[in-house]
């Protein structure tokens, strides 16, 4: 900490940590004070075929992107050698995995971008935020995509590895003992990729970002809803007096 200089410290210390504030607190605010505006703000009513196309591509893709930088950022390189998976192997699952997920990201990203500035409605629909959003959510996706391709792909030695640098720089800040000198010649592609993820982070709480947290994970696991018919003919039971039948075929209605 001591040998790092004046705007390492403000980029790689200050910077994350007032963005992790904003991103909590801001999120907190949110749900408090705008329950009712804590939703997708679909449009899908305006328009589906773009939707349906792009939706499912960008997600997914966003999914690999997520995967792909928790196990490059939080676990540490020690923990994949000792079970075998040295740095070759890493370093071929991690930039052709990740860049499959990268291009169903931008793909997706790109498709939705289109539809919501040519579609009418939904472009009507569109607010300051969202197009605010859109954005530094493009130029973090494509930033991340130019890293892994310009310093993955075409460059020779293996590529550039990030988890000397990037990794621990990142795990420090959890540990509340910040190195920024981590950060000192790591490429300027990667560099602006995690600047422009920070400033999107700072957004999140004041967009439609915010469904991230209300996805219906709890959907996946709930038991099935079992439905039995009232016809006497199948049910279990009886129906009880009062209920009247009139739907069903051949009823007769009581009074």
């Amino acid at each position: 900490m001591s040998d790092a200089t004046t705007a390492q410290v403000l980029l790689w210390v200050v910077f994350p940590y007032v963005t992790f504030a904003v991103f909590v607190v801001g999120s907190i605010w949110r749900y408090r004070y705008d329950k009712f505006g804590w939703t997708t703000r679909s449009s899908e009513l305006y328009e589906n075929r773009l939707l349906r196309l792009g939706s499912p591509l960008f997600h997914f893709g966003l999914l690999a992107v997520i995967v792909g930088h928790f196990v490059g950022l939080v676990i540490p390189k020690s923990w994949t050698e000792a079970v075998g998976v040295n740095e070759t192997i890493y370093h071929a699952l991690a930039t052709y995995l990740g860049s499959v997920g990268a291009l169903a990201l931008v793909a997706g990203l790109v498709i939705l971008i289109y539809r919501r500035r040519t579609t009418g409605p939904v472009f009507l629909a569109t607010t300051t935020m969202d197009k605010t959003m859109y954005v530094f959510l493009a130029a973090s996706a494509l930033l991340g995509a130019w890293a892994t391709v310009a310093t993955q792909l075409f460059e020779g030695s293996g590529g550039y590895d990030y988890r000397e640098t990037i990794s621990p720089w990142f795990r420090s800040l959890w540990y509340l003992q910040p190195d920024p000198s981590l950060m000192t010649g790591v490429p300027a592609a990667f560099q602006l990729h995690i600047l422009a993820a920070l400033a999107l982070f700072c957004l999140w709480p004041f967009t439609r970002l915010v469904h991230a947290f209300s996805a219906p994970v709890p959907y996946l696991f709930r038991p099935y809803i079992v439905y039995r018919a009232r016809d006497t003919a199948v049910a279990a039971r009886a129906p009880r007096r009062g209920w009247d039948p009139s739907e069903r075929p051949g009823a007769t209605s009581r009074r």
